[in-house]
């Protein structure tokens, strides 16, 4: 990536975590465009150029890091089996990024309750799951480049992509509503991938509960 790319990305980074930061602190209606861009550095117009709402802006925070775990997968030894591949991968994207160490959250009680608020915001959701049409696209031509497998005509990538980013999912809805900084994410995301290389057996001691 040139320099010209790198300060595109830093812009982008910067006005995403700027939405997410501002939005959980006032509210998804308490919150302007201009707003974002100057909390970043930069104008509402240069804020048009990169997202086309606030929204778009919240959700891309969530397809970079997706998008990070599939190039990350492509780096992987090819000799590395897949699910553990896929373990280190996703462990890539984490850890505090200079935007965030910049501007950490101040409370992590009020922190965690305005991030449930914002991924309840209609738009967020739609734009959400938009961008998580994307990763998941970018996530199958990953392990399709893995496995030999066709990301187009073969089942087995689209499944893989599938699982891995309902894993994220939940893993971000049972950290919310347990109270928990997303910072535990890693660790929980890790343990679910983990569980579903092990073919996501039963708890210990749920065994015969539905007979």
């Amino acid at each position: 990536m040139g320099l010209r790319e790198r300060k595109k990305q830093a812009t982008r980074t910067a006005l995403s975590w700027a939405a997410i930061r501002l939005i959980v602190e006032r509210g998804y209606d308490g919150v302007l465009v201009e707003d974002i861009a100057a909390e970043a550095g930069v104008s509402a117009r240069t804020f048009n150029n990169y997202f086309s709402s606030k929204a778009e802006a919240v959700a891309s925070r969530h397809l970079d890091r997706c998008l990070q775990v599939a190039s990350a997968l492509r780096e992987r030894p090819a000799a590395e089996p897949l699910w553990e591949a896929i373990s280190q991968a996703v462990m890539a994207p984490f850890g505090p990024p200079p935007e965030v160490a910049a501007h950490p959250p101040r409370d992590a009680e009020a922190w965690v309750a305005g991030l449930r608020l914002m991924l309840a915001v209609p738009a967020i959701q739609a734009e959400t799951l938009r961008a998580s049409a994307d990763a998941e696209a970018a996530l199958a031509a990953a392990v399709a480049a893995r496995t030999a497998t066709d990301p187009e005509s073969d089942l087995y990538p689209k499944l893989v992509a599938a699982i891995v980013m309902a894993a994220t999912t939940a893993a971000t809805k049972h950290l919310l509503s347990a109270g928990c900084h997303l910072t535990e994410m890693k660790p929980q995301l890790v343990t679910a991938l983990q569980q579903i290389a092990a073919g996501l057996p039963e708890p210990p001691g749920t065994s015969g509960h539905g007979d």
